[in-house]
Protein backbone atom coordinates (compact mmCIF):
# COMPACT_ATOMS: atom_id res chain seq x y z
CA UNK A 1 0.00 0.00 0.00
CA UNK A 2 1.14 3.47 -0.52
CA UNK A 3 -1.12 5.41 1.63
CA UNK A 4 -0.39 5.63 4.97
CA UNK A 5 -3.84 4.26 5.86
CA UNK A 6 -3.66 0.70 7.22
CA UNK A 7 -4.74 0.91 11.04
CA UNK A 8 -4.56 -2.04 13.52
CA UNK A 9 -7.04 -1.93 15.66
CA UNK A 10 -6.91 -4.07 19.01
CA UNK A 11 -10.08 -4.00 21.03
CA UNK A 12 -12.24 -6.58 22.91
CA UNK A 13 -15.73 -5.43 22.74
CA UNK A 14 -17.45 -6.60 19.79
CA UNK A 15 -19.66 -3.67 19.63
CA UNK A 16 -16.77 -0.83 19.92
CA UNK A 17 -14.54 -2.45 17.70
CA UNK A 18 -17.85 -2.67 14.89
CA UNK A 19 -18.45 0.50 15.32
CA UNK A 20 -14.94 2.03 14.82
CA UNK A 21 -14.15 -0.56 12.06
CA UNK A 22 -17.33 1.09 9.91
CA UNK A 23 -16.59 4.85 11.29
CA UNK A 24 -12.94 4.85 10.41
CA UNK A 25 -13.34 2.71 6.65
CA UNK A 26 -15.81 5.26 5.77
CA UNK A 27 -12.87 8.29 6.24
CA UNK A 28 -11.03 5.79 3.30
CA UNK A 29 -8.87 4.24 6.41
CA UNK A 30 -7.83 0.24 6.31
CA UNK A 31 -9.03 -1.63 9.49
CA UNK A 32 -7.59 -4.88 10.82
CA UNK A 33 -9.72 -6.12 13.64
CA UNK A 34 -7.90 -8.18 16.56
CA UNK A 35 -9.47 -8.28 20.06
CA UNK A 36 -6.75 -10.22 22.19
CA UNK A 37 -3.02 -8.55 22.61
CA UNK A 38 -1.09 -11.06 21.64
CA UNK A 39 -2.73 -11.04 18.13
CA UNK A 40 -2.27 -7.80 17.62
CA UNK A 41 1.13 -8.05 18.50
CA UNK A 42 2.05 -10.79 16.32
CA UNK A 43 0.08 -9.14 13.48
CA UNK A 44 1.51 -5.53 13.74
CA UNK A 45 5.18 -7.72 13.92
CA UNK A 46 4.57 -9.60 10.41
CA UNK A 47 2.51 -7.12 8.92
CA UNK A 48 3.57 -3.75 9.71
CA UNK A 49 0.55 -1.24 9.81
CA UNK A 50 0.66 2.49 9.92
CA UNK A 51 -1.37 2.76 13.24
CA UNK A 52 -2.11 0.99 16.06
CA UNK A 53 -5.07 1.58 18.32
CA UNK A 54 -4.64 -0.07 21.49
CA UNK A 55 -7.31 -0.90 24.32
CA UNK A 56 -6.05 -0.35 27.61
CA UNK A 57 -7.99 -3.52 29.37
CA UNK A 58 -7.80 -6.77 27.01
CA UNK A 59 -8.81 -10.26 28.00
CA UNK A 60 -4.85 -11.72 27.50
CA UNK A 61 -3.36 -8.99 29.38
CA UNK A 62 -2.67 -5.02 29.95
CA UNK A 63 -2.47 -3.04 26.49
CA UNK A 64 0.67 -1.39 28.92
CA UNK A 65 2.62 -4.96 28.06
CA UNK A 66 1.62 -5.34 24.60
CA UNK A 67 2.91 -1.47 23.54
CA UNK A 68 5.95 -2.28 25.62
CA UNK A 69 6.20 -5.47 23.33
CA UNK A 70 5.87 -3.51 20.45
CA UNK A 71 8.28 -1.64 20.74
CA UNK A 72 10.88 -3.94 21.94
CA UNK A 73 10.20 -5.73 18.70
CA UNK A 74 11.36 -2.49 17.25
CA UNK A 75 7.59 -1.82 15.55
CA UNK A 76 8.17 2.55 15.48
CA UNK A 77 4.50 2.65 14.50
CA UNK A 78 2.33 5.31 16.32
CA UNK A 79 0.23 3.93 18.84
CA UNK A 80 -2.73 5.54 20.35
CA UNK A 81 -4.19 4.00 23.51
CA UNK A 82 -7.94 4.44 24.11
CA UNK A 83 -8.75 3.67 27.64
CA UNK A 84 -11.81 4.46 30.04
CA UNK A 85 -9.28 5.54 33.16
CA UNK A 86 -9.02 8.93 34.02
CA UNK A 87 -6.26 8.73 36.40
CA UNK A 88 -2.95 10.41 34.93
CA UNK A 89 -0.82 7.90 36.48
CA UNK A 90 -2.10 5.28 34.02
CA UNK A 91 -1.60 7.64 31.06
CA UNK A 92 1.94 8.77 31.94
CA UNK A 93 2.63 5.17 32.48
CA UNK A 94 1.54 4.57 28.82
CA UNK A 95 3.59 6.88 27.50
CA UNK A 96 6.93 5.71 29.59
CA UNK A 97 5.87 2.20 27.52
CA UNK A 98 6.37 3.94 24.51
CA UNK A 99 2.21 5.33 23.69
CA UNK A 100 2.80 8.50 21.66
CA UNK A 101 -1.03 9.80 22.49
CA UNK A 102 -4.05 8.60 24.49
CA UNK A 103 -7.49 8.83 24.11
CA UNK A 104 -10.00 8.45 26.76
CA UNK A 105 -13.68 6.87 26.16
CA UNK A 106 -16.28 7.62 25.76
CA UNK A 107 -14.95 9.50 22.99
CA UNK A 108 -16.23 10.79 19.42
CA UNK A 109 -15.49 9.71 15.87
CA UNK A 110 -14.97 13.44 14.79
CA UNK A 111 -11.57 13.43 17.95
CA UNK A 112 -10.71 9.92 16.83
CA UNK A 113 -9.79 11.01 13.64
CA UNK A 114 -8.34 13.99 14.35
CA UNK A 115 -5.73 12.08 16.64
CA UNK A 116 -5.09 9.72 13.95
CA UNK A 117 -4.71 12.08 11.11
CA UNK A 118 -2.77 14.21 13.17
CA UNK A 119 -0.22 11.35 13.95
CA UNK A 120 0.21 9.70 10.88
CA UNK A 121 1.09 12.91 9.07
CA UNK A 122 3.73 13.94 11.72
CA UNK A 123 4.71 10.15 11.41
CA UNK A 124 4.93 9.78 7.38
CA UNK A 125 4.53 13.61 6.49
CA UNK A 126 6.85 15.96 6.55
CA UNK A 127 9.64 14.62 8.22
CA UNK A 128 9.76 11.42 6.28
CA UNK A 129 10.38 12.64 2.58
CA UNK A 130 12.46 15.82 3.80
CA UNK A 131 15.28 16.84 1.24
CA UNK A 132 18.93 15.50 2.25
CA UNK A 133 19.91 18.22 5.06
CA UNK A 134 21.63 17.88 8.63
CA UNK A 135 21.45 19.73 11.65
CA UNK A 136 24.34 19.74 14.24
CA UNK A 137 23.75 20.69 17.91
CA UNK A 138 27.24 20.05 19.92
CA UNK A 139 27.87 16.47 19.29
CA UNK A 140 24.35 15.71 18.24
CA UNK A 141 23.92 15.09 14.65
CA UNK A 142 20.29 15.18 13.06
CA UNK A 143 19.59 13.67 9.73
CA UNK A 144 16.22 14.56 8.46
CA UNK A 145 16.43 12.78 5.64
CA UNK A 146 17.31 9.05 7.09
CA UNK A 147 15.11 9.92 10.36
CA UNK A 148 18.28 9.32 11.87
CA UNK A 149 20.22 10.98 15.15
CA UNK A 150 23.81 10.52 16.14
CA UNK A 151 25.59 11.52 18.84
CA UNK A 152 29.29 10.76 19.27
CA UNK A 153 29.22 8.16 16.54
CA UNK A 154 26.58 6.58 19.17
CA UNK A 155 23.11 6.07 17.29
CA UNK A 156 20.31 6.05 19.93
CA UNK A 157 16.78 4.09 19.14
CA UNK A 158 14.05 7.12 19.11
CA UNK A 159 10.80 6.33 18.24
CA UNK A 160 9.02 8.32 14.99
CA UNK A 161 7.50 10.74 17.85
CA UNK A 162 10.52 11.25 20.01
CA UNK A 163 12.69 12.05 16.60
CA UNK A 164 10.11 14.81 15.72
CA UNK A 165 10.19 16.29 19.16
CA UNK A 166 14.12 16.41 18.55
CA UNK A 167 13.77 17.81 15.32
CA UNK A 168 11.24 20.58 16.19
CA UNK A 169 13.59 21.51 19.54
CA UNK A 170 16.48 21.63 16.98
CA UNK A 171 14.83 24.20 14.74
CA UNK A 172 14.09 26.43 17.14
CA UNK A 173 17.67 25.81 18.82
CA UNK A 174 18.51 28.15 21.57
CA UNK A 175 14.32 29.66 21.69
CA UNK A 176 12.20 29.11 24.89
CA UNK A 177 9.39 26.98 23.86
CA UNK A 178 6.29 26.14 26.20
CA UNK A 179 4.57 23.06 26.36
CA UNK A 180 1.79 24.01 24.39
CA UNK A 181 3.85 25.21 21.18
CA UNK A 182 5.61 21.90 21.24
CA UNK A 183 1.94 20.29 21.83
CA UNK A 184 0.28 22.11 18.51
CA UNK A 185 4.00 21.43 16.94
CA UNK A 186 4.85 17.98 17.40
CA UNK A 187 1.19 16.28 17.89
CA UNK A 188 -0.47 18.63 15.60
CA UNK A 189 -3.63 19.68 17.98
CA UNK A 190 -4.34 22.21 20.29
CA UNK A 191 -3.10 21.85 23.87
CA UNK A 192 -5.00 21.39 27.22
CA UNK A 193 -3.81 21.29 30.63
CA UNK A 194 -3.73 17.58 30.90
CA UNK A 195 -1.83 17.20 27.72
CA UNK A 196 0.66 19.46 28.12
CA UNK A 197 2.18 16.10 30.76
CA UNK A 198 2.57 13.89 27.45
CA UNK A 199 5.51 16.88 26.50
CA UNK A 200 7.26 16.04 30.15
CA UNK A 201 7.08 12.39 29.59
CA UNK A 202 8.80 12.53 26.17
CA UNK A 203 10.93 15.28 27.46
CA UNK A 204 12.18 12.47 29.66
CA UNK A 205 12.51 9.66 27.74
CA UNK A 206 14.46 11.93 24.93
CA UNK A 207 16.88 13.04 27.47
CA UNK A 208 17.90 9.14 28.84
CA UNK A 209 18.25 8.25 25.03
CA UNK A 210 20.42 11.42 24.17
CA UNK A 211 22.09 13.21 27.44
CA UNK A 212 25.12 11.65 29.05
CA UNK A 213 23.40 12.01 32.42
CA UNK A 214 19.69 12.74 32.15
CA UNK A 215 19.42 13.81 35.83
CA UNK A 216 22.16 16.25 34.27
CA UNK A 217 21.16 17.15 31.05
CA UNK A 218 23.29 19.59 28.96
CA UNK A 219 21.49 19.27 25.73
CA UNK A 220 17.72 20.10 26.19
CA UNK A 221 17.47 22.57 29.23
CA UNK A 222 14.45 22.91 31.27
CA UNK A 223 12.91 27.09 31.40
CA UNK A 224 11.70 27.62 34.63
CA UNK A 225 7.63 28.97 34.12
CA UNK A 226 7.91 28.64 30.22
CA UNK A 227 9.19 25.12 28.96
CA UNK A 228 12.02 23.67 27.23
CA UNK A 229 14.97 24.86 24.67
CA UNK A 230 18.05 22.82 23.15
CA UNK A 231 21.06 24.53 23.69
CA UNK A 232 21.91 27.13 20.65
Amino acid sequence: MNAKNHILLIEDDPSIAQSLQAGLKREGYQVTWKDRGEDGVAFAKKNHPHLVLLDLRLPDGSGFDFCRQMRQLGLHLPILILTVQQDETDKVLGLELGADDFITKPFSLKELISRIRAQLRRAYGEFSNSDTNLIYVDDLVIDLSRGQVTINDRVPNLTPLEFRLLVYLAQNRGHALSRAQIIEAVWGYSPELESEQIVTVHIRRLREKIEADSEKPTLILTVPGIGYRLVG
